[in-house]
């Protein structure tokens, strides 16, 4: 399946530099001649609009297939420099595909963008979303998408950044969501108003095999989900999660992987559903750090799709989790929950904060080893012999974040996890794995925490 999702992504990458081979250059400067450009567009055009500010009465809809090797390119003319704002905004209806939509700063009424059910392999690229009032800044529907290198801000209604849906009962599959910057979304009453949603209850249990990855959320709140999953089969890796009040969700949906994420002064991440594996993330200065849900029911029992549906068979292993006021816990849910089954919880590294572990719910053939605890106010519901306290001597690197030092003491891991793959650098994990989130390796980082420099329309591509 890996091996699937990395061809595609190669597949969009080369679509992605495919624009240097175009076919003709267009030049308008007004809304109507951008959206007749667009009608009369052949596969390698590029259409540039030139800077400025336009108010738009319409969407303009885009129904044009490039290819692979020539896309269609709709983009301002600098990067940021032409504004589309008013009634309408830019839509890319089925059975569009390689289409490239680059540059533009939206301010156009929310609800307004979106890549419509039966289109295929576009992108959206170096854009800044700021459009107004309740609704997505960019809905999704159409599979085999790329979304990178955008900056989403400044919300302060319901809504979302990023909203993916799909077609009947499944999700849109596919997708490739990296290097966006979402920062300032401010508190919302009801429900919502998450960050991302990846997906519905009525999506949640096909899969989308989708990568959401090198994003950064700052000053987020909107509702308490953040990042809020939907549906099954998605990894999410590699993003900075620093400051924000809402939880990053598995709400529903199984088999997802999240993986050498960093959270830093957030409520961290929240769990439901099934078959999850939770892995070299890092985690400091949250409340909690690793929330397990008290299941309110058991979909694989035939309960309703929107229920929290029971935790099983969930692997929290090989974590960090620095200085949190609480670390891994379970809530109680009321009247009754039925709590979770099967969860795995071994190798996580917990230095700092209050007990290592709160469980507060049934808690039923769980699994403990090789936890790593220190200077913290005690095990908490962590077994007797399924941790050590030990000083693992962490030290603060160039990033700001705890890795291994040279005075650690080998921290051995318990147990065979062959799932684990990476490290919280993005570094493949060789044997014998360490406990924790840094695993000791001479080959090149590829995964750091991320500043804004890093993310979003003014970043480097390399």
């Amino acid at each position: 399946m890996m091996k699937r999702i990395f061809t595609f992504i190669l597949c969009l990458f080369t679509f992605g530099i495919a624009t240097a081979g175009f076919a003709g250059t267009i030049t308008v400067s007004s809304l109507p001649e951008l959206q007749a450009a667009i009608d009369k567009s052949a596969a390698g055009d590029v259409i540039l609009l030139k800077n400025g500010v336009y108010t738009s009465t319409n969407d303009i809809v885009v129904r044009k297939k490039g290819t692979a090797a020539k896309p269609i390119t709709i983009a301002a003319e600098s990067i940021g420099g032409a504004e589309i704002t008013g009634a309408g905004g830019i839509k890319i209806a089925g059975p569009s595909a390689y289409i490239v939509i680059r540059g533009f700063k939206f301010t156009h009424l929310s609800g307004k963008a979106e890549t419509g059910e039966g289109s295929s392999f576009c992108r959206w690229t170096r854009n800044i979303f700021e459009t107004t009032g309740e609704g997505n800044y960019l809905t999704v529907f159409g599979s085999d998408q790329q979304i990178d290198h955008n900056t989403f801000q400044n919300k302060n209604a319901l809504g979302k950044f990023i909203g993916v849906r799909g077609t009947g009962k499944q999700i849109a599959e596919r997708l490739w969501i990296h290097h966006n910057y979402f920062h300032n979304f401010s508190q919302q009453r009801g429900n919502g108003a998450e960050a991302v949603q990846f997906g519905l209850s009525g999506f949640s249990l096909s899969s989308s095999n989708s990568i959401f990855e090198y994003n950064l959320f700052e000053n987020c709140e909107g509702e308490n989900e953040l990042l809020s999953v939907k549906s099954s089969a998605i990894t999410v890796r590699y993003n900075t999660i620093r400051d924000c009040k809402a939880q990053l969700t598995l709400r529903h949906g199984n088999f997802n992987q999240v993986y050498g994420n960093y959270f830093n002064n957030t409520p961290g991440i929240r769990i439901f559903g099934d078959d999850h594996i939770i892995y070299s993330n890092y985690f400091e200065n949250c409340n909690s750090a690793i929330n397990i849900g008290n299941g309110g029911a058991e979909v694989a029992d035939g309960a309703p799709l929107t229920s929290h549906d029971r935790p099983d068979r969930v692997l929290i292993v090989f974590n960090t989790l620095i200085n949190n006021k609480s670390n891994i816990t379970l809530n109680p849910r009321s009247p009754i929950g039925l709590g979770a089954t099967a969860v795995t919880i071994a190798n996580n590294l917990i230095q700092g904060g209050d007990e290592a572990a709160v469980i507060r719910g049934p808690y039923v053939n769980s699994k403990w080893e090789g936890n790593v605890i220190f200077n913290v106010k005690g095990p908490g519901n962590i077994p007797e012999g399924a941790y050590r306290t030990i000083d693992p001597k962490l030290q603060r690197d160039a990033t700001g974040t705890y890795h291994l030092s040279a005075a650690s003491q080998t921290l051995k891991a318990t147990g065979n996890y062959p799932a684990i793959a990476f490290d919280m650098d993005g570094q493949p994990c060789k044997m014998p794995l360490q406990v924790g989130a840094d695993q000791p390796s001479t080959v090149p980082v590829k995964a750091k925490i991320l500043t804004p420099a890093m993310v979003g329309h003014t970043a480097d591509l390399k």
